[in-house]
């Protein structure tokens, strides 16, 4: 599986936690700090949300395990992004950095 080293910011809502928790653990490999039957927390090492080289490997895993990329984006500053959802449909960005001056 390729490497997660950190989220921007996620706050999400879902209609069947089991699921949801399949997807986070599952699918992108996430570790539960805390898990109960009304909210799941997870922590990821380090500032940025993916490497420059893991991004690819990130989309063909996403593939792999049935995930479609709704989008990509190329940034300015260098970034790259790509969009994906989850079983709730949230929209979901793996990025890495080079998207803001601060990022």
């Amino acid at each position: 599986m390729p490497k997660l080293d950190g989220i921007l910011k996620t706050a999400i809502h879902t209609e069947d936690m089991a699921r949801s928790r399949a997807f986070y653990e599952g699918v992108l490999g996430l570790e539960p700090i805390y898990s109960d039957n009304r909210l799941s927390a997870y922590e990821v090492a380090g500032r940025d949300a993916v490497g420059k080289d893991e991004l690819d490997r990130w989309e063909a895993h996403l593939a792999s395990r049935g995930v479609a990329i709704e989008g990509r984006n190329d940034w300015s500053r260098g970034g790259r992004s790509i969009y994906f959802r989850d079983p709730d449909g949230h929209l979901l960005e793996l990025a890495t950095s080079g998207l803001w001056s601060v990022y």
